[in-house]
């Protein structure tokens, strides 16, 4: 089943791009296009990696469930990932790997399936 997605494709994909611009020269990237580009990463990991077995959260700006296996209703999921909005642009993008992002002590991953390596980058930029 497709994901319903909020963010339009090409508005999401040009905070993305924004974002990686703004990184490159270590520039700052307004709120709300960090807010847009975190919000697109999530749906675009969802719509490819669908399931519910992973919770994927990008705190204030969003939180998505993918991943198949055991779906999960209440509580806290088995499976969670958390980190920094840069930390997760940069995991989308190829700026960073994940066994990279797992040694900065800003990622948190609990569970059997909380490894998204293979479910990423996303999208690269150069």
């Amino acid at each position: 089943m497709a994901i319903k997605r909020r963010i339009d494709e090409l508005s999401g994909r040009a905070a993305l791009r924004e974002w990686a611009e703004n990184a490159e020269t270590r520039g700052k990237t307004a709120r709300p296009t960090l807010a847009m580009a975190v919000r697109f990463a999530l749906e675009e990991l969802a719509s490819r990696a669908e399931g519910n077995s992973v919770e994927v959260r990008v705190p204030p700006f969003g939180v998505t469930q993918c991943i198949e296996g055991p779906r999960h209703t209440r509580g806290t999921p088995p499976n969670v990932v958390e980190m920094p909005a840069e930390l997760w642009l940069s995991l989308v993008t190829g700026r960073t790997d994940w066994a990279s992002a797992t040694q900065t002590g800003q990622l948190h991953a609990s569970g059997l399936r909380a490894d998204l390596s293979a479910h990423l980058p996303l999208i690269e930029y150069p």
